[in-house]
């Protein structure tokens, strides 16, 4: 059980609209560079193989192969400096970690796509068969 104090200072952190994402979804993650006086934003996209903690604590990584060498990188997910975070593809899995994907080179590291939910099938049409 948190602590009363913990929790309200947490909830001043915490981000309004926080993307939906989950573990294996390819995401574009923009984020906000400071360089001297001038600010751009940087793209990192990958999969995201984690997510840790909660609140305002919670964290995710996100892994890509760049020039053959795997780069992962661990954003803070309430942190002001991530502008936003784009999902490019949905990944469908059966782990919590995707650690597994160190290990694999190439085509091995694609995962198949999660299929889009379900809509409300009895609205489209179906219950005017009677």
């Amino acid at each position: 059980m948190k602590n009363a104090l913990i929790a309200a200072v947490e909830a001043e952190n915490i981000k309004a609209e926080r993307p939906q994402f989950q573990i294996g979804d390819t995401v574009d993650v923009h984020q906000r560079i400071l360089e001297g006086e001038k600010e751009r934003i940087q793209i990192f996209n990958g999969v995201v193989i984690a997510r840790n903690g909660e609140g305002a604590r919670e964290t995710f990584t996100v892994r890509r192969i760049v020039q053959g060498e795997g780069v992962e990188r661990v954003f803070p997910l309430n942190s002001p400096k991530i502008a936003k975070i784009e999902v490019k593809r949905t990944g469908r899995v059966r782990r919590a970690k995707l650690y597994y994907l160190r290990d694999r080179v190439g085509k091995a590291t694609r995962l198949r796509e999660r299929a889009a939910k379900p809509t409300d099938t009895n609205a489209s049409g179906n219950a005017s068969g009677s």
